[in-house]
């Protein structure tokens, strides 16, 4: 039987991480290689590992100092033997036949280099750990062009599709990463540039396969909850692929607009810069009820944006008193 390896990437997340280990060990593939990356956690991480160690020799545990997730996916593949690669955060699990269903579907495939994919469940859990709702995510059969439009659309709610390259409900051959890896200089988008840059390789195929295979749990420590490292990673994810594709990769500009929207409000002159760089005008701003149609407008918009109060344009940025001033200003007709 062909080994598999299964990384789980931890920085602490230790609450979860038996959780994690056990659906790994409870694959109805058996020769799996389960390898955890501790990513300099603060928290009892290691213990569990150790204590999971004990009763399940086949679990290799690695403590490497603080990188990102980028940085410990890597250094787990480097200590990997299988020739198919798994990657799973320790605050997910996976469904006991999804590795099984996968090579399943990809022993049919020729390729040297290959990966599945799958659909998923989002699971939301309150501060507690409870479990609060259950959303199911099928992302079905697309072709490459779909796969990498729907990569270059973030955040997520901008798109009518669920995201459709989940890395814990995915499978890899190894040997893909002789020539690619995380780019660690990303604290998130790491996923979608790996993506971006597999697809655009018309030498890697690919292949759907119809299984709920992963859960990925969604809490108020996510990553993605931290409002002032997405944009950063969200514009340094569009300014590498733009870097590295041109013209032959179409940014999104309703995600771009987003960030320019995001960065009038903010005041933030570096990040607009950043971002006017990379859109295509005419754009839409303000929740697109202002069309732009040249870097000139923008700028003069931006510099009449500096000379007025938050309250005056932001609802949620009003309080009390802001909300008295703009009360009584109603009262007039001009």
């Amino acid at each position: 039987m062909t080994l598999v390896t299964i990384i789980i990437t931890s920085y602490n997340k230790a609450a979860y991480l038996e959780q994690a280990v056990k659906s790994v060990l409870a694959q109805s593939y058996s020769n799996i290689e389960c390898i955890i990356v501790d990513d300099g956690s603060t928290d009892n991480t290691a213990k569990i590992a150790q204590d999971l160690i004990a009763k399940y020799p086949q679990i290799q545990y690695f403590l490497k100092p603080n990188g990102g997730i980028s940085s410990a996916r890597n250094f787990g593949n480097s200590k990997a033997s299988g020739e198919w690669i798994q990657f799973l955060d320790a605050d997910d699990w996976i469904h006991q036949d999804k590795i099984k269903v996968q090579l399943e579907y990809l022993q049919n495939c020729s390729e040297r280099d290959v990966f599945a994919y799958a659909d998923y469940e989002r699971v939301y859990v309150d501060e507690n750990h409870r479990i609060t709702q259950h959303l199911p995510h099928k992302v079905g059969s697309l072709s490459r062009d779909k796969l990498i439009n729907r990569l270059l659309i973030c955040p997520d709610f901008l798109a009518n599709s669920p995201f459709p390259l989940l890395q814990q409900a995915m499978l890899f051959k190894k040997s893909i990463f002789d020539n690619y890896q995380f780019d660690e200089t990303l604290k998130a988008c790491e996923d979608r540039e790996l993506m971006v840059n597999l697809l655009m390789n018309g030498n890697i195929s690919y292949v759907y396969t119809p299984i709920v295979g992963a859960y990925y749990r969604k809490h108020s420590t996510n990553l993605t909850d931290n409002g002032l490292l997405m944009r950063e990673s969200y514009i340094r994810y569009f300014e590498i692929v733009k870097h590295k594709y041109g013209d032959a990769i179409s940014l999104n500009n309703k995600s771009l607009s987003l960030l320019v929207d995001k960065a009038i409000e903010l005041k933030d002159t570096y990040l607009l810069a950043r971002v006017a760089r990379l859109i295509k005008f005419p754009t839409y701003i303000f929740n697109g009820n202002i069309r732009v149609s040249n870097y000139l407008i923008l700028r003069t918009l931006y510099t009449i944006r500096l000379a007025l109060p938050n309250f005056i344009l932001y609802k949620h940025r009003r309080g009390p008193r802001s909300q008295k001033i703009i009360a009584w200003f109603s009262k007039f007709k001009i």
